[in-house]
């Protein structure tokens, strides 16, 4: 099982409307197309037999190499050193646009920028997860491998008449081996297309260049709506692009991940499907978001978001699902791929996923109080988006008060998870502050009655005399990470001695040095085997609370030391094990979305200097 890379060993490509993960030893082992949750093209990630692949590396076995981004932007770089000279291998896709496509591009350019260097690339596709067979023809031009209902075509990046360079074989009749020799300065490639009508064509060097710059202008020009000057503005710069990656221009909407099946556990069961939309997720984005200044982005998820609502009005169902595919569709029925190995021998390896059923109530809250950061910036609810909140805030005073599988989307059974019953506080609270803010019709009386039972009901039950302590549920001792967003939603003040005492019991038993377990499952068993690392979005909501409660110190060391848990280029996974390895789905979105946060509270705190405990700005937290 030593065969496969580290997950933190990639870097991440994409369009705007799907992505691929480029290894440090210039494989391309996950690609879906034509969108983020489409069925795989290349995944040797989790199985390198039966998944395909796409690398391009020296043929020299001996070589050292280094990965960077061109600055400022999604253009990835391979560096490879050997001892006859020094290339380079160049990943891009240039944006697809606004409008859902069939086609996409993958340019792959090499070059030899010292010496002389000889490259093999090869093509090995798998389509639809490998269970897709697929024939290749070769042509003066590049290649074509048909699947059953895919096409996946290769151009030639060349100069006219420099056929010696290049020699190539069919392997298999299926698969695609290029050896590539360049001097100094010389550069060549190839350019991989989907699409229904897609056809191999030379495109010259000069050509291909102008794609890269062409891609450069276009995050260079996105990146400069960018309004955050503070610290560590590279940082957050680089999970700004990241966010970008994940979302689907479409519809706004962003994915949890662009991967499916990496473990939280090595061996273990616990390998999920993150391809999707989860409105919690996406919720966060908006506060991130806006606090750099990407406005836009913003505003499409909250257009997605509405739509959601909106098709779910009169239904008598639940007003939202808790995620979604990139589209809007709530169909993500979870399946197992039988027979594939699993990253490092972790399976089973699921596509789909079977949480799309479960309730989970904290996602009204969330949603919610995105709405609310909008609106209170200018971005109002228009009638038709109210009536469907006034739907959705009266299904959740008839709902709130019941059991739910809760934010971690235990497979344990429903329980009375304190974190759904303090973000049923926040929906309540910000539908409420709108409707007062602009004179809109609503049953305030029910919602602040509402309200205010939600809140005696967690100071009564949610706080435990014996841990001193809010808990994770209702007559259990457990702790529960996700409370720190307790202080940052305003339910309770960040100096609150039942805060600080909460914060200090979480030092205590959550926190292993800066790093935080969202919870205990030998505590608090969540109905599946194994142990989990600690959770990188939990431990930036630590720095976020103790940037809140004053521990400016702690927070800024606490901060200091995850960053050097990211991986070469900055990206992070879901989780981050005992021996400080990246593990889960890469990369993902919710650690990249709380690193923003809680950078920016961090550095206004500082900014503002000890003794107080509210960062500037009306943030209800």
């Amino acid at each position: 099982m030593n065969d496969y890379p580290a997950i933190a060993d990639h870097g991440l490509i994409g369009d705007l409307q799907t992505a691929a993960l480029v290894a440090t030893d210039g494989t391309l082992d996950w690609f879906c197309s034509p969108r983020f949750d489409s069925p795989s093209i290349f995944a040797s990630l989790l199985d390198r037999h039966r998944g395909g692949y796409f690398s391009a590396r020296p043929v020299d076995e001996a070589f050292t190499t280094k990965q960077l981004y061109l600055p400022d932007t999604a253009i990835l770089v391979t560096r490879f050193l050997t001892e006859g000279g020094v290339g380079e291998l160049v990943d891009f896709m240039p944006a697809t646009g606004t409008s859902p496509s069939e086609e996409h591009r993958l340019v792959r350019m090499v070059r030899c920028v010292r010496g002389r260097i000889s490259f093999q690339i090869e093509v090995a596709p798998r389509f639809d997860y490998g269970r897709s067979t697929h024939r290749v023809s070769v042509g003066s031009e590049g290649a074509v491998f048909d699947a059953d209902d895919t096409r996946l075509v290769l151009s030639l990046i060349r100069e006219e008449g420099d056929e010696r360079l290049a020699r190539y074989d069919v392997v298999d009749e299926r698969d695609l081996h290029i050896a590539l020799s360049l001097e100094e300065g010389q550069m060549r490639g190839v350019v991989l297309e989907t699409g229904p009508d897609a056809a191999p064509h030379e495109m010259r060097p000069a050509e291909a260049q102008r794609l890269v710059d062409a891609t450069a202008r276009f995050w260079h020009d996105w990146l400069s709506q960018s309004t955050y000057s503070g610290r560590w503005r590279e940082t957050l710069e680089r999970s700004a692009i990241t966010l970008k990656l994940l979302t689907y221009a479409p519809t706004g909407a962003l994915v949890a991940a662009p991967t499916a099946g990496l473990p939280e556990e090595i061996g273990g069961e616990r390998n999920w499907d993150y391809r999707y939309t989860w409105v919690r997720d996406a919720s966060f984005s908006v506060h991130a978001l806006i606090r750099m200044g990407f406005t836009d982005e913003a505003v499409a998820f909250s257009r997605w978001l509405r739509d959601r609502l909106v098709e779910r009005r009169e239904s008598g169902m639940a007003p939202l699902d808790i995620m979604y595919r990139v589209d809007g569709s709530p169909e993500l029925r979870e399946e197992i791929l039988p027979d594939w190995e699993g990253y490092r021998g972790s399976s089973p390896v699921r596509i789909g996923n079977g949480a799309a059923g479960q309730l989970q109530l904290d996602i009204y809250g969330e949603a919610l109080d995105a709405v609310y950061y909008l609106d209170q910036r200018g971005t109002h609810v228009g009638q038709t988006g109210w009536l469907a909140i006034c739907e959705l805030m009266e299904w959740l005073a008839d709902n709130w008060d019941q059991p739910d599988e809760g934010i971690w989307e235990t497979r344990g059974g429903r329980k009375n998870f304190v974190y759904g019953r303090l973000m049923c506080w926040v929906a309540f609270d910000r539908a409420i502050r709108m409707a007062t803010a602009h004179g809109r019709p609503a049953p305030l009386a029910r919602w602040t009655t509402e309200r205010d039972a939600i809140y005696r009901q967690i100071m009564a039950k949610g706080w435990s005399t014996e841990r001193e302590a809010f808990v994770q549920q209702y007559g259990e001792t457990v702790l529960d990470a996700a409370l720190l967003k307790m202080p940052h939603v305003g339910f309770i003040a960040p100096a609150d001695p039942l805060w600080l005492s909460t914060l200090r019991a979480m030092d205590a038993e959550l926190v292993s040095d800066s790093l935080v377990y969202r919870y205990d499952p030998s505590a608090s068993p969540d109905g599946l085997l194994g142990s989990e690392g600690t959770f990188s979005l939990c431990t930036f909501l630590y720095v976020d609370a103790l940037a809140r409660a004053g521990r400016l110190n702690d927070a800024r060391l606490t901060f200091g030391k995850m960053l050097t848990y990211a991986n070469h280029l900055g990206l992070y996974s879901e989780e981050v094990s005992l021996t400080g390895e990246q593990l889960g789905n890469f990369p993902q979105a919710f650690t990249h979305l709380a690193l923003i946060d809680a950078a920016i509270t961090l550095n206004d705190r500082l900014n503002a200097g000890p003794g107080t405990t509210r960062p500037p700005g009306n943030d209800p937290g």
